[in-house]
């Protein structure tokens, strides 16, 4: 039986056929690569000369690398050379986030944080308690500050791990992930507005509290989608 991985997200499909879609990240079945096992004679062939040895030819060549490395420049650095400089750092703090998992640990604060903000505001509704009201409050303040990091991590998750292969999963994640931030501040911004909203005797109090719901919906779903993406990381 032949074994095909998903070239995004790392799933492996056993069968003589590739899958019409990943079901772990929604790719189309071009995305899927047959896994070839090696005899231990071939990749004993592969293996190139020993360890230890270095080629003439590659020896020179990092020689001529290293003679064409400039040396510091003393003067400041003109807006290219910044523009490059930025972008190398950028680079690696990017990658060093994917590499330490800066995403999955982001998005705890969104997933833990604003259900309890919700029970908070459903009590305060129900004691007419001003004490639980600000306590959702400010727990919903942390969610929508914790936004942009998680947005933010997760796209690079998406344009580093995954090759930013768009699909329906990323996609519905990325429009959940920016619903949540959305959604958030309008109500932060209600909120201080109007600090009496949840206490009033108008429909506007259930819209807010609809608005929590649409929020705790957006953050359930893409919490389903990205505990998906983790058993499978990509390449």
């Amino acid at each position: 039986m032949k074994k095909w991985k998903c070239s995004v997200c790392g799933y492996v499909h056993v069968g003589d056929e590739p899958p019409e879609k990943c079901p772990v990240c929604g790719a189309d079945r071009s995305m899927f690569k047959e896994i070839v096992e090696e005899s231990p004679a071939s990749s004993d062939a592969e293996t190139g000369p020993a360890l230890g040895v270095t080629p003439s030819g590659a020896a020179a060549s990092v020689a001529s690398q290293d003679a064409a490395v400039p040396e510091t420049p003393s003067e400041p650095l003109a807006p290219s050379s910044f523009r490059t400089t930025f972008r190398k750092y950028y680079e690696i703090t990017t990658r060093l986030m994917v590499k330490y998992h800066a995403h999955p640990i982001a998005v705890h604060i969104p997933n833990g944080v604003l259900p309890v903000a919700f029970i908070f505001l459903i009590l305060s509704i129900m004691f007419r308690s001003r004490g639980l009201e600000i306590a959702a409050f400010y727990n919903l303040v942390i969610v929508v500050l914790a936004m942009p990091k998680v947005v933010f991590s997760g796209y690079n998750d998406w344009k580093h791990r995954f090759s930013g292969h768009m699909t329906n999963v990323f996609l519905t994640k990325i429009i959940c992930g920016c619903a949540v931030f959305g959604l958030g501040a309008i109500l932060v911004i209600w909120r201080l507005i109007n600090p009496e909203i949840i206490f009033s005797t108008t429909g506007f109090r259930w819209i807010y509290v609809l608005i929590y719901m649409l929020m705790l919906a957006a953050v359930t779903i893409a919490g389903f989608l990205g505990g998906k993406l983790i058993r499978f990381p990509g390449d």
